[in-house]
């Protein structure tokens, strides 16, 4: 599992002008999420102090 997933607010039958929004110009929501994912992984990737060693004095 790459921790993405999707999620469907609505169906087309529920929700015909938000479905109409999307066919126009992409599922907004869905892009933002799947960005912001994508960031929060590489923060922690760039964050990544497990290698870290405190200093003798703190030890």
């Amino acid at each position: 599992m790459d921790g993405h997933f999707d999620v469907s607010f609505t169906d087309k039958t529920e929700a015909p002008i938000y479905a109409g929004l999307v066919e126009e110009q992409g599922d907004v929501p869905a892009e933002v999420r799947r960005v912001a994912e994508e960031t929060l992984r590489e923060v922690d990737r760039a964050l990544d102090f497990s290698s870290v060693r405190p200093p003798a004095a703190f030890r």
